[in-house]
């Protein structure tokens, strides 16, 4: 969840604030239904009802809603902002929307549940001939001369000053992507699109392409560079391609195993793919690099599945075949979660918890907190 200064820091982006506008204002008709998905603290609900919506159904999950509710009533439009703290995939209304908006996003579109709520509103909540913002991203990719934001990661695990072996962590951090900026001229090719998100008819949240360039000048390879088009409606766009103002979004460094150095005629080739497992993306980039007669100069398989540290107790307890027995904490949470079917307020689960686990809660004051963080994850 964002910080409130960083959803001041998204309203700071004048490019990125001002193409919404324009794509708002062009969308919405006076009457229009409006719903605003991620809503933070609640701008685009404003624009919006600025722009003439009759109403806005504004959601998020997070209690950024609360300061977002005492703006709307501040510009005047408490009444025709309907606010719902929850996920979208989790509510309904009664009523299609004939503007859907939102920027889910992370660093880059393919972000936790970004695309299964797109397509779980562009299907429930959308009237037919509705207009969805953003409308597309178009996603590129390019091979960079980086050597200060490799250096960022390896670095500490490369050198240090007592003669250990850091390898392991090494191996951790080049597995793993970040945030990054390159100017013009560290691209070592031109930039290729590998994927086309339309949110108007996107499925799917698994994303994949087999990329291939011939290097346009002598260099070093340090990576891969990701950044998005985005088409925001017809006429509107933004884009944080390198040379471009920079976005809030920033652009994605995807690191080799090594730095390769590169002829102008060698090729490199990727097979890049991203499958959303659980909450999250797990990446996949293999690479192939040929010198230019045609033998391989590198070979490169990783993934930020192996970019996490994984200790074989927890690994263990995640096998199939594993039969987990509850622990303390389970037993705990598991009474809790019984209790709160018995129609008692929380002080006297709490009090019940305490008496039942007393080695572990001293006071009944000291379980509720616990009753209360669960009661706000599970209970209506």
């Amino acid at each position: 969840m964002y910080s409130i200064a960083g959803y001041g820091s998204m309203i700071a982006d004048r490019l990125r604030l001002d193409a919404y506008a324009q794509a708002l204002r062009q969308a919405v008709r006076p009457g229009s239904v409006v719903v605003d998905i991620g809503t933070g603290t609640g701008i685009f609900a404003l624009l919006a009802c600025q722009f003439g919506a009759r109403k806005v159904y504004a959601i998020e999950p997070s209690d950024a809603i609360q300061v977002a509710r005492e703006i709307a009533v501040a510009n005047g439009y408490g009444q025709r902002i309907e606010f719902m703290q929850n996920l979208s995939t989790e509510i309904t209304l009664p009523e299609r929307a004939d503007v859907i908006i939102s920027d889910l996003r992370g660093v880059f579109p393919l972000f936790q549940h970004h695309i299964p709520a797109i397509a779980d509103a562009r299907q429930r909540l959308l009237a037919p001939g509705g207009v969805m913002i953003p409308q597309r991203d178009t996603l590129w990719a390019a091979v960079v001369e980086a050597p200060e934001l490799y250096s960022r990661l390896v670095t500490p695990w490369d050198e240090n000053s007592y003669g250990l072996d850091m390898q392991p962590a090494r191996q951790i951090v080049t597995n793993t992507w970040c945030k990054g900026r390159v100017a013009p001229e560290q691209l070592l090719v031109e930039p290729k699109c590998w994927a086309t998100l339309d949110y108007t008819m996107v499925d799917s949240p698994h994303v994949g392409a087999h990329v291939t360039w011939t290097v346009a000048r002598a260099g070093t390879a340090h990576g891969f560079l990701l950044w998005f088009d985005a088409t925001l409606t017809d006429g509107v766009h933004f884009s944080n391609t390198p040379g471009e103002p920079e976005l809030i979004y920033g652009s994605t460094f995807v690191p080799l195993s090594r730095p390769v150095p590169l002829a102008a005629c060698d090729t490199v080739s990727v097979v890049l793919q991203a499958k959303l497992v659980g909450d999250d993306y797990i990446w996949r980039w293999n690479t192939r690099v040929h010198d230019c007669s045609g033998p391989v100069k590198a070979h490169f398989e990783q993934s930020t599945f192996y970019g996490v540290p994984r200790s074989p107790a927890r690994l263990r307890k995640r096998a199939g075949n594993h039969v987990p027995v509850l622990n303390e904490v389970g037993k705990v949470d598991r009474l809790i979660l019984e209790l709160m079917s018995d129609n008692l307020a929380l002080t006297d689960i709490a009090r019940r918890i305490s008496a039942q686990f007393p080695n572990r809660f001293v006071k009944w004051q000291d379980a509720l907190a616990r009753v209360a963080e669960l009661s706000e994850k599970y209970s209506h």
